[in-house]
């Protein structure tokens, strides 16, 4: 399945500039959502994980049926605020401005081995934080994919030495 005739290109969102990749497309589309989740599935057949992370807020939706289809447990990246036990936290960029993630300090054990999944790589400021925030808690990260891959903006070359796959690359 061609993935890339099923993604909206939004020009200018969220700024100026910027050409936002639209998934919701995707996800309303029963069979180009199955075959995302299969795919995702398939990439981690031959990983031993034990949860599956995912960022706010597109991470949950590829993340939490990502998790269910493998039996693993799944891990939500939040914004401040957003979670409402003991948290830890993380300030990194993106291509347009600065943001935090916080994740529970429980929710990572030592030696959990962990995947990270996300709807977009674009400068890997998003999933360095969430990489950070891991091995702080003493988890492993054994796998980190996502839907789309923005090669132009070179997000992989921070996340060097980790295993990273996409879906789709522009």
């Amino acid at each position: 399945m061609d993935l890339r005739n099923k993604i909206r290109n939004i020009e200018d969102f969220p700024k100026e500039g910027i050409n936002y990749k639209d998934i919701t497309t995707i996800l309303k589309d029963k069979d180009a959502f199955k075959y995302c989740i299969d795919r995702l599935v398939e990439m981690s057949r031959d990983v031993d994980f034990d949860i599956v992370v995912g960022p706010e807020a597109r991470g949950f939706l590829v993340g939490t049926p990502l998790a269910y289809a493998t039996g693993a447990g799944f891990v939500p990246i939040r914004k401040p605020g957003k979670l409402p036990a003991e948290t830890i936290s993380y300030e990194y960029e993106l291509e347009y401005g600065t943001d935090t993630l916080e994740m529970h300090k429980d929710a990572i054990n030592p030696g959990d081995k962990v995947i990270i999944v996300d709807d977009l790589l674009a400068t890997g400021g998003t999933v360095y934080a969430t990489i950070n925030m891991i091995e702080k808690l003493g988890g492993e990260v054994v796998g980190i994919y996502f839907l789309i891959e923005l090669e132009f903006l070179k997000g992989v070359e921070k996340l060097k030495g980790y295993n990273v796959e996409s879906l789709i690359k522009y």
